[in-house]
């Protein structure tokens, strides 16, 4: 008797799964745009000591990632293996994103700087225990090609609108939730998005399903489950792919703040929102613009991502699109550094290409990571989904902590003033042009050359599906004779 469970995911846990990462980009986003220029302005912190308090945050997960990956992996609930961390990890989450962006009356400056260091490995910490099981559960979902890409597109769809909510309604909100005092106006914000991220845990909990197990006669090793991980060419290329984009992604962020308030004419700027019938005051350009250009960002990513995505993946395969994807985001973000202080429009339709070109890669890149763990299963006939995704997203986390380090020393090192400066010297600026521009896009080719290396095609993926498929019948059919 032939038996094959249904690998189709309805529109509904799609959603409800995506939902998990909405939650987690209310955290992640504010990480990546505002976390470095939070402790330079509101901390008071230096723009190396920032930067280095970031980095410790993801030195720290060197150690916690894989210890979660395994346990995820040995997970064993009526809830599934993954599933349950979403809840488990839900409050905690919420408690340390507060904590992280909250300062407790504390005005010594090494104190803030022990203060910050704690409250961010403590965040990163719990991050990692509750968005390896995530990311990870999405992988367990399904073996179909298409759904697979289906669901991560949905996902990356609530993704780009929390990308929308916070890089674009962070600053009003803190200003209008402040009245005038920057520290409430913070912890309000972030205690808003921390409420509304344990609702959207639940909701994901609640909807999703685990249909993928490992091989029935699997032992568990975990030597073994390292092994057949780190020793996998596919792996290890998107760990590569991985650590390389997201250390731009976090430079590239938290450039840009600093670039919005110091290298662009204010009065230029808030003659370009003018011409859109913003009312505002001149002294309101910088928050409102760079929520603009924010939001501007969410909205063409958005695009990018239900138009292109999806198409391009299932005509010509993920490597390929990813590989032209992020060669054109490396030229575009190159051509930052030549705009003037008063060139607005071309630096918004620079953001506008930018945007375009990246928008393809943002669902592909978990979706790829999901046939990884099929790869290593392919080639080994051993599942370890845990932790073949706890080291993607230990690659995530280094990236992110060396991204915001590189444009905290480098800024620091060209002669940036902490406090919130007004005025920064030419030094400085020319500091925070380099890494809103040219540095960024070199880090995004080396993502680039590590695509090359991968190699799942689009012909291959299909015929190890088909493979996999085979086996995984073949045990069903023994275990229900």
């Amino acid at each position: 008797m032939r038996v094959r469970s249904s690998q189709k995911v309805s529109i509904g846990e799609k959603l409800g799964y995506s939902l998990g990462d909405m939650a987690a980009n209310l955290v992640f986003q504010m990480m990546v745009i505002f976390q470095l220029k939070f402790y330079t302005d509101i901390f008071g912190l230096d723009g190396a000591v920032a930067g280095s308090i970031l980095m410790i945050g993801s030195i720290s997960a060197i150690i916690v990632d894989p210890a979660v990956g395994i346990l995820a992996d040995r997970t064993r609930t009526r809830w599934g293996k993954f599933r349950p961390w979403l809840i488990w990890t839900a409050i905690p989450f919420a408690i340390f994103y507060v904590l992280a962006f909250y300062n407790p009356g504390i005005q010594d400056k090494s104190a803030v700087a022990l203060y910050a260091t704690i409250s961010y490995v403590l965040l990163m910490t719990v991050y990692s225990f509750n968005n390896i099981p995530y990311t990870s559960l999405g992988g367990v979902m399904t073996s179909d090609i298409r759904e697979r890409t289906s669901i991560t597109t949905i996902r990356f769809i609530a993704v780009t609108i929390a990308q929308f909510v916070v890089q674009g309604l962070t600053l009003p909100l803190v200003d209008n939730l402040g009245q005038g005092n920057q520290q409430r106006g913070w912890v309000t914000t972030i205690g808003l998005f921390a409420i509304i991220a344990i609702f959207l845990f639940l909701i994901t909990f609640l909807v999703t399903k685990e249909r993928i197990q490992p091989p029935p006669m699997q032992v568990k090793d975990i030597k073994e489950d390292i092994k057949d991980t780190v020793s996998d060419v596919s792996w290890n290329s998107m760990a590569l792919l991985t650590f390389a984009i997201f250390i731009t992604l976090s430079m590239w962020g938290s450039a840009m703040n600093f670039y919005f308030q110091y290298n662009i004419d204010q009065k230029s700027l808030y003659d370009f929102l003018s011409l859109f019938g913003l009312e505002i005051e001149q002294k309101e350009a910088y928050s409102i613009g760079y929520s603009v250009f924010n939001m501007t960002t969410a909205i063409v990513q958005f695009i990018g991502v239900i138009c292109l995505s999806r198409v391009l993946a299932n005509k010509y395969g993920k490597k390929k699109v990813f590989i032209i994807s992020l060669s054109l985001t490396a030229f575009f973000t190159a051509l930052f550094y030549i705009p003037s202080p008063t060139d607005i429009s071309l630096i918004f339709v620079l953001n506008i290409l930018k945007s375009l070109a990246y928008a393809p890669t943002v669902p592909l890149l978990w979706a790829m990571i999901g046939d990884v763990a099929d790869h290593i299963e392919y080639e080994n006939y051993r599942r370890a989904t845990g932790f073949c995704f706890s080291g993607i997203t230990l690659a995530l986390k280094l990236g992110l902590g060396l991204g915001g380090a590189i444009a905290g020393v480098i800024i620091s090192m060209f002669g940036y003033v902490s406090g919130g400066s007004a005025i920064q010297n030419e030094s400085a600026m020319e500091g925070i042009r380099l890494v809103s521009s040219i540095v960024p896009a070199i880090l995004f080719g080396v993502g680039v050359l590590a695509l090359y290396f991968y190699p799942i095609s689009k012909e291959y993926n299909e015929n190890m599906q088909a493979e996999l498929d085979a086996r995984r019948r073949l045990a069903k059919e023994e275990n229900i004779e």
